[in-house]
């Protein structure tokens, strides 16, 4: 085995993936650009990252088929200029005011760049589908890995991701750790896990705490309603008062029932429980 090879095994899987968007993004820049434009993966938030601000660019992406979970973006709003004076040709201005237009580009980019990755998830993980959406601010999920990708060398003015896992993404990129191992280690023998093997990788992710969510309904909002929003307003959902709640786990539904208060808290009482998704 090559050191570089024995350095990827040794990788955390959830910065492999990271790794995977930052060369996916290298490589839509550079193709826009003209020119090659470096994109770096850290586990650590690099000098320069601006705090979460209310012009911040805040997407998430649901993974779905072969590899399972949420991620989310978030581009502070220098890095949303940056990237869309790339996508649109601009010549670079830092002082230049962040238009609509700019917040559009930024996410077509961002979605270029998702279709890259979707290719390259291919030969580890079969099928993926994403699902990338821009959304009005952080996650309700809590995020289980944090990532940041770094594209250019500008150090004055890098231009700067933050990414977020959900548990879900990251305990299936963990899950996956010790399949190319034991294709090593046994490759004339093919052994079908007993139950006793299945529940004890059952147990190793007992532990992994995942956000449930209840949605009430949702309603799409064009971009100018949402920056028109003030305190009063009313969003009218596409539900109605006597329909069954939604409980999400990390997006995808879990189960239906209805509201109640427990101890002076609200609370679920489910009436029906979504079928499992097949593997």
């Amino acid at each position: 085995m090559t050191d570089d090879a024995a350095a990827a095994l040794n990788r955390p899987e959830p910065l492999q993936h990271v790794e995977t968007w930052a060369e996916s993004m290298a490589q839509v820049l550079g193709q826009i650009s003209g020119s090659p434009l470096a994109c770096s993966a850290f586990t650590d938030a690099p000098a320069g990252l601006a705090p979460g601000s209310d012009n911040d660019l805040w997407m998430v992406c649901a993974c779905a088929g072969g590899l399972r979970g949420e991620l989310s973006f978030r581009l502070p709003a220098a890095s949303v200029l940056r990237l869309a004076q790339i996508f649109l040709s601009e010549p670079p201005a830092p002082e230049a005011q962040l238009l609509p237009d700019h917040r559009e580009a930024a996410i077509e980019l961002v979605r270029q760049v998702a279709g890259l990755v979707t290719t390259a998830l291919r030969a580890p993980w079969g099928e993926v589908q994403l699902r990338l959406d821009p959304a009005a601010g952080a996650p309700s999920w809590p995020a289980a890995s944090t990532f940041y990708l770094r594209a250019g060398e500008d150090s004055a003015a890098p231009t700067l991701v933050e990414m977020h896992l959900s548990a879900a993404l990251a305990a299936a990129l963990r899950a996956e750790k010790t399949k190319p191992e034991e294709s090593v280690a046994t490759p004339a023998a093919t052994v079908l896990p007993g139950p006793e093997d299945s529940s004890v990788k059952l147990d190793l992710l007992m532990d992994v705490e995942l956000a449930v969510t209840l949605r009430f309904g949702s309603r799409r909002l064009r971009l100018r309603d949402v920056l028109d929003l003030a305190p009063g307003a009313v969003i009218e959902l596409d539900r109605q008062v006597d329909e069954p709640i939604d409980a999400l786990l990390d997006g995808r539904l879990l189960a239906r029932g209805e509201v109640v208060v427990l101890d002076g808290n609200y609370a679920l009482r489910v009436t029906e429980v979504a079928p499992a998704n097949p593997v």
